[in-house]
């Protein structure tokens, strides 16, 4: 790999205007995640497909991560279980909408060298900065509780370890994370997707090899393309999917794990560029949607149109609207699938899920405030402070009403996702789609289509859901 490239004379004026538009946050003394920026060596434009693919290849398997998260679990099991293959559709759509933006996102980090909260910061009026990051770390804590809770799901069916001790464990993982980030960003991307690996392997034989669990993969295909709401209780499960799948802390966060590629400033390296983040978005955001959809799927064979199921010990477990379905997925899928496999298998998927989400929205926190408001301070009292503030609601919900409600916490956590969603994806594609701030990179006409579209999709059904969501959160806050 030549890293020593020089750009052409034909490429040499554009170069220096890429370099001088790329490094303006620099002037400030801000790049995003410091310690990661551009450390990653990418061969030139000239280099062979697979070179550069390889190279380019990883930030989307961070930014999938979020797209399997607890938080996921808990929607799409209780979407599988209460309506079956109904909600499919909206897994779907809301994973070709995370597509759309998540490719917004990696074009404004390679086109601007910014990410999109010092995007914000720059080019927004000063009142905006402190209500624009209060908004985003809202949203990283609603997710930090997703992961905190599936954590301790997840050591509560592997060790029974009680949920409440469960959620305090999960604080220590601080120091995984700062053992990961002494070795680069290329062993992060690898150890994540490891993770990743171990998800969809998990998934994979609880759907097509365990005998007992055989989809009726046409009448998952009806539901994909007859999209319906029949009740209040299916938009807020809906609204949940679309919180869990489109997540704002990441489109904070693409941007910057992008310009850990040392690539060229020349036209032609940064059209590369985003060609390659563009195939790493499509490839690794379809694995996430095919995880998503096999949970929801595993949730409808195993759960619905059952009321009841007797496990080990005799004791009978009876399904209800209000049963915290992630726990019942553990209790009931051994005797339900004839094999322990599956629970085992269902709670280490569960734990890397959560571990690796971590990893995410640590990063995802960091950018945040330091794009926003240029504090800078050290990832472990980062990670302190965001995992302080997810674990100490979550203890004081598990202390009042019991640790038998844990799902109503997940869903409620996405649902407070897809109302923060707004104030992430309409400042991402305004900038996106200027020419001022863009240059010849702006969006083509598909993606303006795309973007917006989605965006305003998802915006209205923030607003169709609200009173019933609003209503529903507050039984969920109240013990109703």
């Amino acid at each position: 790999m030549n890293q020593d490239f020089n750009p052409t004379p034909d490429h040499q004026e554009s170069a220096e205007k890429q370099a001088e538009h790329s490094t303006t946050s620099s002037a400030h003394g801000a790049v995003s995640l410091e310690g990661m920026h551009r450390s990653v060596n990418v061969p030139d434009h000239r280099a062979g497909f697979w070179q550069q693919l390889k190279a380019f290849f990883g930030p989307a398997v961070l930014v999938s991560v979020a797209y399997m998260d607890p938080g996921n679990w808990g929607t799409d099991l209780q979407g599988g279980a209460q309506f079956k293959y109904a909600l499919l559709w909206v897994v779907a759509l809301a994973s070709a909408m995370a597509i759309f933006l998540q490719i917004v996102a990696a074009r404004l980090g390679v086109a601007t060298g910014r990410d999109l909260a010092q995007c914000c910061y720059e080019w927004y009026p000063k009142w905006t900065r402190v209500p624009n990051w209060l908004m985003a770390e809202i949203a990283i804590i609603a997710c930090d509780m997703a992961e905190v809770l599936g954590g301790a799901v997840a050591l509560n069916m592997l060790f029974h370890i009680p949920i409440l001790w469960g959620v305090i464990i999960t604080g220590v993982d601080v120091v995984l994370l700062l053992a990961m980030q002494r070795f680069g960003m290329r062993t992060i991307e690898a150890i994540v997707l490891l993770l990743v690996a171990t998800i969809g392997a998990c998934y994979f034989i609880e759907i097509f090899i365990l005998p007992q669990t055989q989809p009726s993969f046409l009448e998952m295909g009806r539901a994909m393309i007859s999209p319906r709401l029949s009740s209040p209780t299916m938009t807020y499960v809906a609204i949940g999917v679309i919180g869990a799948t489109v997540m704002p802390h990441v489109l904070y966060l693409h941007p910057a794990l992008v310009q850990s590629r040392k690539f060229q400033k020349d036209d032609e390296s940064i059209r590369k560029a985003i060609r390659f983040n563009t195939i790493d978005v499509t490839a690794n955001l379809s694995v996430a949607f095919m995880v998503n959809a096999a949970i929801l799927v595993l949730a409808a064979i195993v759960f619905y149109g059952k009321t009841s199921v007797t496990v080990a010990g005799g004791e009978v477990i009876r399904f209800n609207d209000s049963t915290d379905w992630i726990q019942a997925a553990n209790l009931t899928l051994a005797p339900l699938l004839g094999t322990t496999a599956a629970s085992v298998l269902f709670a280490i998927a569960l734990l890397a899920s959560g571990q690796s989400a971590t990893i995410v929205g640590t990063m995802a926190g960091q950018v945040v405030m330091e794009g926003f408001m240029r504090w800078r301070i050290s990832p472990w009292l980062r990670r302190v402070i965001t995992r302080s503030l997810a674990i100490i609601p979550t203890v004081v919900f598990i202390a009042i009403r019991g640790a038998n409600n844990v799902n109503d916490l997940l869903v409620l956590s996405q649902v407070v996702l897809a109302l923060q969603l707004p104030f992430a994806m309409f400042p991402l594609l305004h900038f996106a789609t200027s020419r001022k701030r863009m240059g010849q990179w702006r969006l083509g006409w598909f993606l303006i289509i795309a973007g917006w579209g989605s965006a305003l999709l998802i915006t209205a059904f923030d607003f169709y859901g609200l009173p019933d969501t609003l209503k529903q959160a507050w039984q969920v806050l109240e013990g109703g």
